[in-house]
């Protein structure tokens, strides 16, 4: 859906705890999230200002932001 949050919280509510530790203590898990918001916050301007993008940008931004996601994850599981 256009403009749809895809923030981390949105994503996982039930790792709200867990997010907040390692965004304080990991460097990395935080350098990785703040890449993540960037990117999901460009995506939801470019959809709902109506910005004229090409659909393969939006599309290979949207991979981006999945790939991200997916590594966040996989730190959140560890």
């Amino acid at each position: 859906m256009i403009g749809e949050s895809h923030d981390l919280l949105h994503e996982f509510p039930e790792l709200e705890g867990k997010i907040a530790t390692m965004r304080a203590s990991d460097e990395e898990f935080a350098r990785i999230m703040d890449q993540y918001d960037d990117l999901d916050a460009r995506v939801r301007s470019l959809e709902e200002l109506g910005v004229p993008v090409a659909d393969e940008t939006i599309e290979e931004l949207k991979k981006e932001r999945l790939l991200l996601k997916d590594r966040l994850y996989t730190f959140l599981r560890g």
